[in-house]
């Protein structure tokens, strides 16, 4: 398969409005590639679409506001970007939300919430989109997991369980698209500097303390800038690799966990007990205060 073309196309980005999606959406622009961005933060989405446009004039955006929470209003999204875009040359799902707490102590709303907007959005938008994939030649998928699409520590079950679901999914598809000459990558970003620890959910079971104890050390990890980890993923889109892993924290797991995949569980809960040693005990926050709720990141 040839190598990708950036200028002319046009992308369609999720969770674009912070992170990796809107650092993505800065370097597809750089590239010559239109822009279709899609997030459910009003005024973050405005800010992104107003600095590429004065930093671009010349690119086309196209921006809309959409929880991807809510299957109908995904589907009603997907519909009008076909009608409007008939012919796509990069989708790239990368919205996701994070759930903190074990599996007992998240409530079965919560773990499916993280599933409808991680997961099976991501099915959603790729079903509808993908004849206008087709349409174009040359076209290519990039489908956003994770580093806990490779790994599932203890306290992740709902994101690592969404996030190994886009893995599946977008190796099948890989394999199932080639004949159609659309290419297929499946990207695991490691420490990201993103806004998914901050604004992740508190499940309803979860000790206030205990949470922000576990989100303080995970905050520890993002140490890697939204605008490298973009770089390398367009890089992988251009040489059209199948599966992209961003930074040593993504590449050192998956390797840990290919050689001891049934006990790699013990080496991470050293590791993290080892961080939760250096981390000061939390203040606890007044009862009153209302867990934020996650976004697209």
């Amino acid at each position: 398969m040839r190598d990708f073309v950036f200028p002319g196309g046009t992308a369609v980005v999720t969770g674009a409005a912070s992170g990796i999606g809107e650092a993505l959406a800065h370097g597809l622009a750089r590239r010559g590639t239109d822009l279709v961005l899609l997030d459910r933060d009003a005024g973050r989405l405005d800010a992104v679409v107003a600095a590429i446009r004065a930093a671009h004039p010349d690119r086309r955006i196209d921006a809309h506001l959409v929880d991807l929470a809510d299957a109908d209003a995904t589907d009603r999204v997907a519909a009008e970007l076909r009608r409007r875009h008939p012919r796509i040359r990069l989708l790239v799902n990368n919205a996701g939300v994070a759930l903190g707490g074990r599996f007992d102590q998240v409530t079965l709303d919560e773990f499916l919430w993280v599933i409808e907007i991680n997961f099976r959005a991501v099915v959603r938008l790729t079903h509808a989109l993908l004849p206008a994939l087709k349409a174009e030649p040359g076209a290519h998928l990039v489908n956003v997991s994770s580093l806990f699409g490779l790994i599932a520590p203890a306290g992740q079950a709902a994101y690592s369980a969404s996030k190994f679901a886009v893995r599946g999914f977008t190796e099948a598809l890989r394999h199932e698209l080639v004949d159609d000459g659309v290419g297929v990558t499946s990207v695991h970003p490691g420490g990201i500097r993103t806004r998914i620890a901050a604004s992740a959910r508190l499940g309803s079971g979860v000790p206030r303390a205990e949470f922000e104890t576990g989100r303080e050390q995970f905050e520890k990890l993002l140490t890697i800038d939204p605008a490298k980890a973009a770089e390398v993923i367009l890089r992988g889109v251009q040489r059209r690799r199948g599966r992209v892993l961003i930074g040593w924290s993504a590449k050192l797991p998956d390797l840990l966990a290919r050689l001891a995949p049934a006990s790699y569980g013990k080496v991470l809960a050293a590791v993290m007990n080892r961080n939760a040693a250096r981390v000061p005990a939390p203040r606890p926050a007044p009862e009153s205060v209302a867990p934020e709720p996650g976004r697209p990141a």
